[in-house]
C-alpha cells in the first residue's frame, strides 16, 4: 500500500489507517511546521510500498548485526518528529530532573538532608534494592554519580509529556538510536530535512562525561561488559569503537592495593574510569557477600582511586517508589518548580494510600518497585480478574515491594505492520549526559514502539522495537 500525501491533521483520511479512539496520535498533536514535515516525509516516499520500505530498513539493520537480547532489533521506518519549541521545553525539564537526581544520590551517600527534612521518608530508602551502604561517605571522583541518564517519556490523553521512569544504572539505547538513523537515512535519498538536529553529538557528550569522571586520576578508561551474553552487546561494541576505548570483562581485571588494574592488549595497565555496562549492578549480593566486581573495585572506589560511569549505588534514584518523590527533590535541591511532570506514583507504604489504590485498582498499573524491562507489570484494566485479585493480595502482603500508577493512555504513532500503516503506542527514551560542560540532553533519543495492537509495553525485551526521532532546530 502507498499514498501520495499524508494529512496528519485528519488521519482518518489515510487509506486503511484507523486512529485509536481517545488516544493522541503524534502526527496530529503537533504544530503546523511539524505537520508540514510529516506531509513532506510521506510525499518523499512517492509510490514506494510501505512494506517494501520497512523491509529495506530492517534489512539494513540486520546487515549491521544489530540485535538486542540475541534477537534481531526490530525497526519501524516511520520517524517521529519533534518540533523545536516542544523539544526546548522537554530538554529544559529533563536536564533539570537529572541535576536534581544526582543531587539526591550525593545527598543519600552523604548527609541525607532530604531525609532529615522529612521530604523523603527513611523507609523509602530502606526498601530500595540498589542502595550501596558501603559507598556512604566515599569521595566522588568527577561531577556526578550518574553522568548518563535514560528517561522514559510518554504523552497521555491530555497531550502532556511526562516522565514515566528514570534509568540511572546502565541505560541502553544510544547505539540503537544511531543504527536506526543510519538505516532509515540510507533508504531516503535526498532526505532528511537540513534543519534536523544531528544526534551524533551523543558520542562527544559521553566522551566528555568519561573525561569529567576521571578528575585528576591517571590511568585508562575502559568499558566493562559481560561480553556476548549481555543483551546490549551490540551497543557495547558500538560505543567502544566510537569512543576509542577497550572492552574488558571482570576476568580482565585484578586488584593491586587500592588500585584496579587490567589486561589491555596483553599488558597490565592501571584503570581509572570504568564505563559500567554489566548486568551485575551491585557490589554486595542478596546474602551480604561481595560480588565479583565488588571484590575487585570497592577498595579503589572508597579510596577515590577509581571512578564509575555510572556509579554503583546510582540505581537508588531510579527506584520506582523514589520516582514518586522527584518533584520534591527538584524543589528541595534546586529551589525550582518541575518543568516536566512525572507520571503520578502512589506510595503503597502509606496505609491510607494502599486502601485508595485497592478501591480503584481497575484504573491503575501495578509495578514491582525494582523490576525492569516490563517484567511483573499488571495493567489491571486489561488483566484477567484472577490476576487482579492476585495483585491485590500481593500488595496487601508486601506493600513496600510495589508501586501503582494511573494507566496512561500512551500516544500512538503511524507504524508499518504487515505492510500497512497502523497506529502503535510509543514512548521516548531520552538521554541526558553530565560532563565538564554541564548537563545536556541528546537531541531526540530513541522512540520505542510496541508492535502489537493495543500493547503498551514498548521494551525490546517485550517484543518492542525502535523508531528514529527527528528533533528540528527551528
Amino acid at each position: 500500500m502507498a499514498i501520495a500525501r499524508f494529512p496528519p491533521t485528519d488521519l482518518a483520511e489515510v487509506p486503511g489507517y484507523v486512529p485509536t479512539a481517545g488516544i493522541i496520535d503524534e502526527c496530529s498533536h503537533c504544530d503546523p511546521a511539524v505537520e508540514a514535515l510529516y506531509c513532506d516525509f510521506f510525499e518523499s516516499l512517492g509510490g514506494v510500498d510501505f512494506g517494501t520500505f520497512g523491509a529495506g530498513v530492517q534489512a539494513a539493520i540486520d546487515a549491521r548485526g544489530v540485535d538486542f537480547g540475541h534477537e534481531r532489533f526490530r525497526v519501524d521506518p516511520i520517524p517521529r518528529i519533534i518540533g523545536a519549541e516542544e523539544w526546548r521545553s522537554l530538554e529544559a525539564g529533563l536536564t533539570q530532573r537529572v541535576r536534581a537526581l544526582n543531587a539526591f544520590i550525593a545527598d543519600i551517600y552523604g548527609e541525607r538532608a532530604i531525609v532529615a527534612a522529612g521530604v523523603v521518608p527513611e523507609r523509602v530508602l530502606a526498601g530500595a534494592d540498589h542502595f550501596e551502604p558501603e559507598l556512604s561517605g566515599a569521595p566522588l571522583v568527577g561531577v556526578a554519580h550518574a553522568p548518563i541518564a535514560g528517561l522514559d517519556v510518554v504523552r497521555g490523553a491530555d497531550g502532556v509529556l511526562r516522565v514515566l521512569e528514570d534509568n540511572l544504572r546502565t541505560p541502553s539505547g544510544l547505539g540503537y538510536a544511531a543504527a536506526v538513523r543510519t538505516a532509515i537515512d540510507g533508504q531516503l535519498p535526498g532526505y532528511p530535512p537540513s534543519d534536523r538536529a544531528e544526534s551524533d553529538v551523543a558520542v562527544e557528550l559521553i566522551r566528555d562525561a568519561l573525561e569529567a569522571a576521571r578528575g585528576e586520576l591517571e590511568g585508562k578508561t575502559v568499558l566493562l561488559s559481560d561480553g556476548p551474553v549481555n543483551s546490549a552487546w551490540y551497543e557495547h561494541r558500538w560505543l567502544a569503537r566510537r569512543l576509542g576505548i577497550r572492552i574488558l570483562t571482570t576476568a580482565d581485571l585484578y586488584r593491586r592495593g587500592d588500585r584496579v588494574r587490567g589486561w589491555v592488549g596483553g599488558r597490565s595497565v592501571e584503570i581509572s574510569v570504568i564505563y559500567r555496562r554489566t548486568d551485575e549492578d551491585s557490589l554486595v549480593d542478596s546474602s551480604g557477600q561481595s560480588t565479583a566486581i565488588g571484590r575487585l573495585t570497592l577498595t579503589a572506589r572508597r579510596a577515590g582511586m577509581l571512578s564509575f560511569v555510572n556509579d554503583f549505588g546510582a540505581g537508588v534514584a531510579d527506584d520506582k517508589l523514589v520516582h514518586g518523590y522527584v518533584k520534591e527533590m527538584i524543589r528541595f535541591y534546586l529551589g525550582e518548580e518541575p518543568l516536566v511532570p512525572s507520571v503520578e506514583t502512589f506510595d503503597l507504604g502509606r496505609p491510607e494510600v494502599l486502601e485508595q489504590v485497592i478501591d480503584r485498582i481497575d484504573e491503575l498499573v501495578v509495578k514491582p518497585r525494582n523490576g525492569q524491562g516490563g517484567a511483573g507489570i499488571v495493567v489491571c484494566a486489561h488483566a484477567r480478574r484472577e490476576d487482579v485479585d492476585l495483585c491485590i493480595a500481593a500488595i496487601r502482603a508486601h506493600p513496600e515491594r510495589y508501586v501503582a500508577q494511573p494507566m496512561v493512555a500512551i500516544s500512538t504513532h503511524p507504524t508499518v505492520v504487515g505492510g500497512r500503516l497502523v497506529p502503535r503506542h510509543v514512548d521516548l527514551r531520552a538521554f541526558v549526559v553530565c560532563g565538564t560542560r554541564g548537563t545536556s540532553a541528546v537531541p531526540g533519543g530513541l522512540t520505542r514502539v510496541a508492535f502489537g495492537s493495543g500493547a503498551l509495553v514498548v521494551n525490546s525485551s517485550q517484543a518492542g522495537g525502535g523508531k528514529d526521532t527527528w528533533v528540528m532546530r527551528t
